[in-house]
């Protein structure tokens, strides 16, 4: 895989997704030791306002234990420092000893939906987009804090700081300061992604104080705190370098580090980025723009429907076993089930940004079978990714290698075929079974004097060719799908 590492160095990757907390260890060159992982898995708790939240205390006991399980499997080599991939967007108050005085709220809580509009008004949207690289829209700070000041009004009051889980966790580790690293401050849609700093414009709309976000900082912390450093003196002196976006880590370990490469990842969500290093950005009107550190950009569309949504499926509908079900689905020809779907069960961050969108089926009648409902769905997401590609092309020009990841696509051949069909180019499968891990592990052997991220070769599998037949089937079931967005949702 990489190329240059040491297989003395070995690093600690803590992995915090939206539905487990992974941690293993790699060693020098970015392979993961094998049997040094631990999963364990979790669930937001939706509520049916649109709440998707996670009590900050028991997602911290689920980090400390994971560190625990896979330092129990370690074996007696040192260990050189801790590598940290949490998901996007979220936020948390915390009072002045550090207590959680909200519950963090995720990527994909909804609430805040409700006062997106009064940004709209207090703030010019494009502007902030083009400083930010995010629009004004409930995944994002500046919406969850205005909600947050409305709701719980005195839950806000109390809380002195506003931080990100990851954040949040350090400080329970180190003790304060807090301090959040470019990568997960670029995401919050306060961060001014040229100036590599808060965004005042921004905060000025806002009942926040620069004051009450963490300082913004790349340098690692070490010394790990009273309990701590007596539970785990393997790591008490080691740098433990500042969490990374799971999407920018994903890219990173999946091999897709330059403009030559496109991500293609479903988990939980679902997806699409290029990632390349420069100075500045221009960014332009349609995707978000994030960072994976200070000299990184990353680029692309999400999706809040993706793996989630099978998953729900596949539970609602009493589906068979997984390899029965991907049997079942591998038998039904493209778009021959005659519904037209709307995969926006979780809302919509791309392309339209609908705040307020709900999933929507239409042509459903009694003749359909479950597994077509969940083909359907497949080839629902698929379509939104299509439309991601053709702003990415405007945004991204270039050729580009399509590389595919996550547990949605790595389990699903036949839903890898739908993509690679419906964007009609090749989709090569990633080698690696958890490119944010991976990734987390790379990023921090850089920082330690390893090879650059761009030199670590990623292993690939299969390549699925698109067929022109079917690409033109979903091209016109696509044209649908839109005609559907425009009639529920009005656009884009």
């Amino acid at each position: 895989m990489a190329s240059g590492g040491s297989h003395d160095t070995r690093v600690l990757s803590v992995d915090v997704g939206s539905s487990s907390v992974r941690a293993g260890l790699y060693d020098g060159s970015g392979d993961d030791v094998e049997g040094t992982e631990v999963k364990l898995d979790y669930e937001f708790e939706y509520t049916a306002d649109g709440g998707a939240s996670k009590d900050a205390g028991e997602l911290f006991d689920l980090v400390a234990r994971a560190v625990d399980g896979a330092l129990s499997r370690a074996g007696c080599g040192a260990i050189s420092g801790v590598a940290m991939s949490t998901f996007w967007h979220s936020v948390l108050g915390v009072d002045r000893d550090g207590r959680p005085m909200t519950p963090i709220l995720t990527w994909a809580d909804r609430r805040a939906a409700a006062v997106a509009p009064d940004l709209r008004e207090r703030l010019d949207e494009g502007a902030v987009h083009r400083r930010t690289g995010c629009v004004l829209h409930s995944s994002y700070w500046p919406a969850k804090l205005l909600w947050l000041s409305r709701t719980m009004p005195e839950a806000f009051e109390k809380a002195e700081r506003f931080v990100s889980p990851a954040d949040y966790f350090y400080a329970r580790f180190f003790g304060e300061p807090y301090q959040v690293g470019t990568s997960m401050a670029s995401a919050t849609g306060l961060f001014d992604q040229n100036g590599l700093s808060w965004d005042c414009q921004t905060l000025d709309a806002l009942p926040v104080e620069e004051a009450q976000l963490a300082s913004i900082s790349d340098e690692p912390r070490s010394g790990l705190a009273g309990a701590w450093a007596d539970r785990w003196p393997a790591l008490r002196d080691v740098p433990w370098f500042p969490a990374v976006g799971d999407g920018a880590c994903s890219n990173v370990g999946s091999g897709c580090t330059s403009s030559d490469r496109l991500a293609l990842m479903v988990g939980t969500s679902g997806a699409m980025r290029v990632l390349w290093k420069a100075e500045s950005v221009e960014i332009p009107e349609g995707p978000w723009c994030y960072r994976a550190d200070a000299e990184r950009y990353v680029m692309g569309g999400a999706l809040s429907d993706g793996g989630n949504l099978i998953e729900w499926l596949r539970n609602t509908l009493r589906l068979p076993d997984p390899a029965d079900t991907e049997r079942l689905l591998s038998s039904i020809e493209p778009d021959s089930h005659g519904l037209t779907f709307l995969p926006l069960f979780a809302g919509e961050r791309g392309p339209g940004w609908a705040d307020l969108a709900n999933g929507t089926i239409a042509g459903l009648s009694m003749s359909n079978e479950p597994i077509e409902i969940l083909r359907a769905a497949m080839e629902a997401v698929a379509f939104r990714f299509a439309m991601i590609a053709q702003m990415l092309e405007t945004a991204s020009p270039g050729e580009k290698e399509v590389i595919a990841s996550g547990g949605g696509l790595l389990h699903s051949p036949t839903w890898t075929r739908i993509m690679a069909d419906t964007l009609g180019r090749p989709v090569t499968v990633s080698g690696v079974n958890e490119a944010s891990s991976r990734g987390a592990a790379l990023i921090s052997l850089e920082a330690l004097g390893g090879p650059e991220i761009d030199a670590a070769e990623a292993p690939l599998g299969e390549t699925y060719e698109p067929d022109p037949d079917r690409h033109e089937l979903y091209r016109k079931a696509l044209e649908r799908q839109r005609r559907l967005y425009e009639a529920v949702l009005g656009g884009p």
